[in-house]
């Protein structure tokens, strides 16, 4: 059998597209309402458990079967900004707002977006049942130079990634 070399693939048919892009931000919306910008996001995976069958006379291996999917929380990290709707949101799902609803929480709909360095909506993930579970302010220090952050947890069931449409 003899294999005949293939032509070099053209840039545009690149297996990895173009060069991988750069974000400068994360836009955080909720039910459509933008929430803030920050500078960081972590734990957005998913992981699928597995669960092993080992078939009788089969000694070579074990049988994998996907099991239950887990969400991790999702922090994100940003500088100190004028926007009151984050807090409006936390009272609303926290203390005295929840009480008022009747001690139920309203579950939202979110997104995650990187934003390209020209201003540009490179991706989206879009968050099923969000609600937000823990938030720390910036840690005070007039002995060091850092600037203040602040930190959101959220809690959700599960992402949809979407590339944003072009404008």
């Amino acid at each position: 059998m003899s294999i005949t070399p293939q032509s070099p693939r053209p840039a545009s048919q690149n297996l990895l597209g173009s060069d991988l892009p750069t974000t400068s931000r994360f836009l955080f919306e909720l039910d459509g309402a933008e929430i803030g910008v920050f500078s960081s996001v972590s734990g957005l995976e998913m992981t699928v458990q597995t669960y092993e069958i080992a078939e009788g006379g089969q000694n070579g291996f074990s049988h994998k079967l996907p099991g239950r999917v887990t969400w991790p929380n999702l922090v994100f990290r940003r500088g100190i900004t004028d926007s009151d709707a984050l807090f409006a949101w936390l009272q609303k799902s926290s203390g005295e707002g929840y009480a008022a609803a009747g001690n139920k929480l309203t579950k939202s709909s979110g997104a995650v977006t990187a934003i390209g360095l020209d201003g540009s909506r490179l991706r989206s993930w879009n968050l099923i049942d969000v609600w937000p579970v823990r938030w720390k302010g910036p840690d005070f220090d007039i002995s060091r130079n850092d600037p203040l952050q602040e930190e959101l947890e959220i809690a959700h069931h599960g992402f949809v990634s979407a590339k944003p449409a072009r404008a």
